[in-house]
């Protein structure tokens, strides 16, 4: 079974950062292309970075220069550094694998 965590979020003030983790069980984690996805209230979901399973990235324009997607294929975790966070950030952010696998998500606030 595909079960994948995600922790880390918080409450954090404008121009702070968080790192999110996301620990993935259940499948060859090193073999898959991961993403994280973020859903703001009244929002569709939103892709805001991409790795493939050999490393390379990819991001919105929303997001770029302040996020960065890494993975531990050891430790069998994704990892969202957010940096110069922003009031429009705030949201849930689920840990994905492409193409239906989701984690219950990690709540991002970000407010003074």
């Amino acid at each position: 079974e595909v079960q994948l965590q995600a922790c880390g979020g918080g409450l954090v003030q404008p121009g702070g950062s968080l790192r999110l983790s996301c620990a993935a069980s259940g499948f060859t984690f090193g073999s898959h292309d991961m993403s994280w996805v973020r859903q703001a209230p009244g929002k569709q979901r939103e892709l805001v970075a991409t790795i493939t399973s050999g490393g390379t990235t990819d991001y919105p324009d929303s997001v770029k220069e302040r996020f960065t997607i890494s993975r531990d294929n050891i430790r069998r975790t994704l990892y969202l550094q957010m940096n110069s966070l922003k009031a429009e950030d705030t949201a849930v952010y689920y840990c994905h694998r492409p193409p239906d696998s989701w984690g219950p998500g990690t709540q991002v606030t970000v407010s003074s």
